[in-house]
């Protein structure tokens, strides 16, 4: 059960507009839980963008936990392996 709790938090970054992003970070933070956002390839930079418009523009106060940085062995069209970065930025709510 604390695995699904601990799902439930994370917020996997894609192509969708930033602020779907940022809205989903925020609804999780206001329940006072931690919140992991994780992203791979090109979508890190938004990642990164969702956290610093949540932090400078709607939930001032909240502090940044783990940033996890890694690599993912993907297989791609034809079988062939690629690797593809990953991150994980943990925000804890404001205090």
């Amino acid at each position: 059960m604390a695995d699904d709790q601990s799902n439930q938090n994370n917020v996997f970054v894609g192509r969708r507009p930033t602020m779907n992003y940022v809205m989903a970070t925020m609804m999780v933070l206001n329940r006072g839980d931690e919140c992991t956002v994780k992203a791979r390839g090109r979508a890190i930079s938004h990642a990164v963008d969702v956290c610093e418009i949540l932090r400078n523009r709607f939930l001032k106060g909240t502090e940044y936990g783990d940033i996890i940085l890694g690599t993912e062995e993907l297989e791609g069209e034809g079988g062939q392996k690629n690797n593809v970065s990953s991150i994980e930025i943990t925000l804890k709510p404001p205090k």
